[in-house]
């Protein structure tokens, strides 16, 4: 904390002021605050953080000048914030106020340029709802962001990007069950379009940091992620399939199975994909209460492809 004092205004007094400039959008006015908190304690790593955090994003907002169209503005703030929890990760000093107010400001903004568009647009434009939801999660308004997230999962059922974000503001509001299916859901269908750094919730984290403990990362994080999701747990909520479902990940099975024969894995994610299939297929065979031989055949399959997962999954 900053003791000394200027004409009756302390430190702490001004990296308050620096963070209420933050929350309302004027970057400048707060890095001319902090500056001045700087002049009475130059050692402060409060105030040096905040500098830091505020210069990042005035750095960034140079570049809006030449993004004209209000959607590309909001996506760009979005874009931007991984790199900020990166850069915020590499300073290593928890300056947990200054970091609510970035996050507020950063929301805040990508919320209002696409709230813009909310008139001149489709209302129903799964799009531009589910970045609204986004941005009502990432400002911590849980119960709004699970509104506009399910009204956009009602427009796209097959959206991997929308349903993840879904079960993401479903895990902050403490609907487990729901977090878990609609995770679940996301990655069977497409774990390529799962955005996980914009993931908030320690439902998706802790299993993300396990998986990477095991080495994974980049595409074959989001490929393996689903099948130790099985393995640890924490996909454990089930659906049955419908008769074009299960046809549909036959044909699926079938496809993965002769790229892996063929030696096309080159970037290693068919086999986890091939593996979390496997574990749809067993589920809907026992959920239907098919013959236990047909069981029997596709763990077989699995202990082919992968005789420590086949071990870790029926022990």
């Amino acid at each position: 904390m900053l003791e000394n004092q200027t004409n009756g205004v302390t430190g702490p007094d001004l990296l308050e002021q620096a963070n209420g400039h933050i929350r309302n959008h004027d970057l400048d006015s707060a890095q001319r605050t902090l500056e001045k908190g700087l002049a009475l304690d130059f050692d402060s790593a409060d105030v040096v953080t905040s500098l830091k955090f505020v210069n990042f994003w005035r750095e960034r907002e140079t570049q809006l000048e030449n993004i004209q169209h209000a959607f590309e503005r909001g996506e760009y703030y979005i874009s931007q914030w991984p790199a900020f929890e990166g850069f915020a990760e590499r300073i290593g000093h928890d300056c947990e106020p200054c970091m609510f107010a970035i996050r507020t400001h950063v929301f805040g903004r990508a919320l209002e340029e696409f709230q813009l568009l909310v008139q001149e647009a489709d209302s129903q434009d799964f799009e531009l709802l589910m970045r609204i939801g986004r941005c009502h999660k990432g400002l911590g308004a849980y119960d709004e962001a699970v509104r506009y997230l399910e009204a956009a999962a009602a427009e796209r059922s097959d959206d991997s990007e929308i349903l993840s974000e879904l079960a993401d503001a479903y895990a902050l509001v403490n609907e487990t069950q729901a977090a878990k299916a609609f995770f679940r859901e996301a990655f069977f269908l497409e774990p390529q379009r799962v955005h996980l750094e914009l993931l908030e919730s320690q439902l998706i984290r802790a299993l993300a940091d396990k998986v990477r403990e095991l080495g994974f990362s980049g595409p074959a994080l989001l490929e393996w992620l689903p099948v130790y999701g099985v393995l640890l747990g924490v996909f454990t909520v089930k659906r049955e399939l419908r008769s074009i479902e299960y046809g549909k990940l036959k044909q699926g099975i079938y496809a993965l199975e002769r790229e892996l024969r063929e030696g096309r894995d080159k970037d290693r994610l068919v086999e986890p994909r091939l593996i979390n299939r496997y574990f749809w297929l067993v589920d809907h065979l026992v959920g239907s209460g098919e013959d236990s031989a047909k069981v029997d055949e596709v763990l077989l399959k699995l202990r082919s492809v992968n005789e420590r997962i086949y071990k870790q999954y029926t022990n």
